[in-house]
């Protein structure tokens, strides 16, 4: 008998069988028109009912489906009427139903790949067909459905207290609002405008984790290798770009050696020409590192976002960008999950949020896909007031590491000749809306509150008509 009518019998006659396995059945694994018929109007009626449909159930329904011709409903009424229930032994049925699926993934990515190298498949690129099968290898049974808030109280409270690998920063402010620094797996975007710091903030965060004696990896899509290093050169040296060019070359080794002894570090820097490379591409570059100079990064910092491209979708195709920015996203967090590191990357302001002081999540460029898929990103902020200071604004937009509206809003100091950043004394911090600073409600009665929810006054006497 054949694998596919013993699983199709169990669907309707045994309840047990059919939870454990319709979550992962798809009716692309049945080739038969007859079997794939019957499942999907069988997978129909347990969505809608939650139940084993009968065989009349299923006959009814077949029958009000207007795509069955006349000589196909024969045929379907004929193999329903054969489904028997089966004594087949439960274990070994759910482990060949595991088999069944996974052969038939792997089966159907092929037939994909095939046509994406054929030219058929207008949408997906080649450089996608890897993940397109590992994707179909990783088809499992997962026997897990859930954290059991009683059962599993001992894993959760062992959760609460586990010390998380954390990245930290040197300023102290973004510590409090990541808990610390940030951890593994996650994806991490600087959001600003032109001009404003996003190169910056990135160069400063991987000379500081450099000097933390962690690995980093800095990809740059938009300047040169050269021009990356010269910023970090910069801040580790603590000379401005103008006196770097003016060293001399005794003089340059000796801060390169001082900076050596200083951390067991590395510092990889490597350049892609823009919107040409992908995940794909970077997992490739990682395993390069990994085999020639044994070298694991401890952070992946990628400048910037907008500019890579996607390994699923091919350039050029007729996809918008929110669903081409969002894929992108997407697979850079994937990376991060995949390699166990945090990756912190940037994006543009709109057009109407440059030079917007108090920008949103809503003046993201592209695609609200974005901000939908990263654990935290934030706006850098500058203003002709700000610039004077030396200072910028930071503004939380989402964080999933602590409660954004606490220090919602900070400033930092920059030092833009040395491309450094430096925390400022708390004195700074006054006057900020949304700094995390409680309200003593036992002094609300010193405060005027009259005009809080005053209505406005409507005065037309200086109008003419």
């Amino acid at each position: 008998m054949r694998l596919e009518k013993i699983i199709l019998q169990n669907l309707i006659h045994d309840d047990n069988y059919m939870r454990k396995v319709i979550p992962f059945l798809k009716a692309d694994y049945f080739l038969d028109n007859v079997d794939k018929l019957v499942f999907n109007h069988t997978s129909d009626f347990i969505t809608k009912y939650n139940a084993l449909p009968t065989k009349d159930a299923l006959v009814i329904s077949i029958q009000n489906d207007k795509r069955v011709g006349e000589d196909e409903y024969k045929n379907v009424l004929d193999f329903i009427d054969s489904l028997a229930q089966d004594t087949s032994n439960s274990e070994w049925l759910i482990t060949e139903t595991e088999k069944f699926c996974k052969d038939k993934a792997v089966y159907n990515a092929i037939l994909k790949s095939i046509s994406i190298i054929d030219g058929k498949d207008k949408e997906h690129n080649q450089d996608g067909i890897p993940s397109i099968l590992q994707e179909a290898l990783g088809v499992c049974f997962d026997n897990n459905v859930g954290h059991d808030y009683i059962d599993n109280s001992s894993d959760r409270f062992e959760y609460y207290h586990r010390v998380e690998s954390r990245i930290r920063f040197d300023l102290d402010f973004f510590n409090k609002i990541t808990n610390g620094g940030l951890p593994n797996k996650t994806l991490n975007v600087v959001l600003a405008g032109t001009g404003v710091g996003k190169s910056l903030f990135m160069c400063h965060v991987a000379a500081s984790v450099l000097s933390q004696n962690k690995n980093v990896l800095y990809i740059t899509l938009e300047m040169a290798e050269e021009r990356i290093a010269e910023r970090i050169d910069a801040n580790l040296m603590n000379v401005t770009l103008d006196q770097l060019k003016e060293l001399t070359k005794p003089l340059f080794d000796n801060r390169i050696e001082k900076i050596k002894g200083k951390t067991h570090g590395k510092l990889i820097i490597k350049e892609y020409p823009t919107a040409s490379a992908h995940v794909g591409h970077f997992k490739s570059l990682l395993n390069e590192l990994q085999l020639k100079r044994n070298f694991r990064p401890d952070i992946i910092v990628i400048d910037y976002l907008n500019i890579c491209a996607s390994s699923r979708f091919r350039a050029g195709a007729n996809v918008n960008s929110y669903t081409y920015i969002k894929a992108i996203a997407e697979e850079l967090r994937g990376l991060a999950v995949e390699m166990d590191v945090p990756i912190l990357s940037a994006t543009q302001t709109t057009r109407g949020g440059y030079g917007n002081t108090d920008v949103e999540l809503t003046d993201t460029s592209e695609s609200f896909g974005l901000p939908a898929t990263v654990d935290f990103m934030f706006a850098l902020i500058a203003s002709e007031e700000l610039d004077q200071l030396n200072q910028l604004m930071v503004k939380q937009l989402k964080n999933r590491y602590n409660d954004p509206t606490m220090n919602k809003r900070f400033v930092i100091g920059v030092d833009r000749a040395k491309m450094k950043l430096y925390d400022l004394e708390q004195s700074a911090q006054k006057g900020l809306s949304d700094s995390g600073i409680k309200l003593n409600e036992d002094k609300l009665d010193n405060y005027d509150l009259s005009n809080v929810f005053k209505k406005p006054s409507r005065d037309f006497s200086s109008i003419k008509i």
